[in-house]
């Protein structure tokens, strides 16, 4: 009897093994997904700092002259408005320093460019430093403030440069510590993250087609050019020139440079008029910035010329008074205020999450922007848009 019950005994624990054992594999499953919680978590932390960013190499990345069809009308672009009704859904998530480096700080877009900076500033909750050479366009002094930038960590860079080549040793100096630069205007040769501000092609086209056709179709044309060799001053030029081939009617008389600069304008000015019979053919002057233009108007009335279209390019508050007072025919709303504001806001987007433009080259405003001003709607630029209030 005993010896039965033994039997019995063992019988019964070596089926409650078999039970345990068979049931271990059923435990081991379920564990599993509870080991892959922190995985789950990483989007919950994304949303409160930046994530990190993988590497981008933008030393690849070569300046182009035009933007596409699509960058200047379909790509969606994270702001709305335009001057200094821009606005925008984007913060920073982090504590980003951004400089805003222009050519001088005396010419009007200058200054409408370190506004815009003000306003993403406080739009997105980053801190801005605006700077520019002493020394109006020194390339050199560029070089030199960029590089004291990076040595102080700023985390980004905005950048009107004087020359594309000649600010490639402080571009490629950001893009070797991981800082990355977006060109406005003239843009560096290679290195930016991408260009913006307008396309300048684009702005020289649609201010020539307007003057062509607001003049008659028959006349002389003077152009009064950018400096010679920058790289803005030649893409709007060849926007003029290109559209001018189009209207067969009118006589180029000459091109020349003024370097941007209202005196220079006035006294180029001056000088053709002198020339035989300028006065009496002379219908159109393009001037390729605001600047050039007042001067060359100031020249046209001391000589007593009228009957002349006048345009130019920039939307500044002097032009906007001269469309005011009838001197001015129409100028284009380059924009320096909301160019840069959109510039930051995509390096934000970068710095928070690595977002990367669609394209290289996004011109900010273009033709979609309705940014032409004459006298039909000078009024409502001035009260509800100018960059430069």
């Amino acid at each position: 009897m005993k010896k039965t019950l033994a039997i019995l005994l063992v019988l019964a624990m070596m089926l409650s093994a078999v039970a345990c054992a068979s049931s271990t594999p059923a435990v081991e499953p379920t564990e599993a997904p509870v080991s892959e919680v922190p995985a789950t978590e990483a989007p919950v932390e994304a949303t409160a700092a930046p994530t990190e960013r993988q590497p981008v190499d933008f030393s690849t990345n070569v300046n182009v002259a035009r933007a596409s069809d699509a960058a200047k009308t379909t790509i969606e672009l994270p702001i709305t408005g335009i001057g200094t009704n821009v606005a925008t859904d984007v913060k920073a998530v982090g504590d980003y320093t951004i400089c805003v480096m222009t050519k001088n700080s005396t010419n009007p877009y200058m200054n409408g460019m370190w506004k815009g900076a003000e306003a993403a500033k406080l739009a997105l909750g980053i801190e801005v430093v605006t700077l520019a050479p002493a020394q109006q366009d020194s390339i050199e002094e560029q070089i030199a403030i960029m590089e004291a930038q990076i040595q102080q960590g700023v985390d980004a860079f905005v950048i009107h440069p004087s020359d594309s080549n000649g600010i490639m040793p402080a571009v490629e100096e950001a893009n070797a510590a991981g800082i990355p630069v977006i060109s406005i205007g003239t843009a560096s040769a290679s290195g930016s993250m991408m260009r913006t501000g307008v396309d300048y092609y684009e702005t020289g086209a649609v201010v020539a087609k307007y003057l062509f056709e607001k003049a008659g179709g028959t006349g002389g044309v003077i152009i009064l050019e950018g400096p010679p060799g920058a790289q803005n001053a030649e893409e709007r030029k060849a926007g003029i020139t290109d559209t001018l081939a189009q209207y067969t009617g009118y006589e180029l008389i000459d091109s020349q440079t003024a370097n941007f600069n209202r005196a220079q304008g006035m006294q180029v000015m001056e000088n053709l008029l002198q020339r035989e019979g300028v006065k009496d053919k002379l219908k159109v002057v393009i001037a390729c910035n605001d600047e050039m233009a007042l001067g060359a108007i100031q020249a046209l009335k001391a000589a007593g010329v009228t009957g002349v279209v006048v345009g130019g390019f920039d939307g500044s508050a002097d032009a906007a008074q001269a469309i005011k007072d009838g001197d001015l025919t129409v100028t284009y709303n380059t924009d320096p205020f909301g160019s840069t504001f959109y510039a930051i806001t995509m390096l934000v987007q970068y710095l928070d999450n690595g977002t990367l433009p669609q394209e290289y080259f996004i011109p900010f405003p273009s033709e979609r922007h309705n940014p032409l001003i004459d006298a039909s709607n000078i009024e409502d630029y001035i009260a509800n848009f100018a960059w430069f209030k």
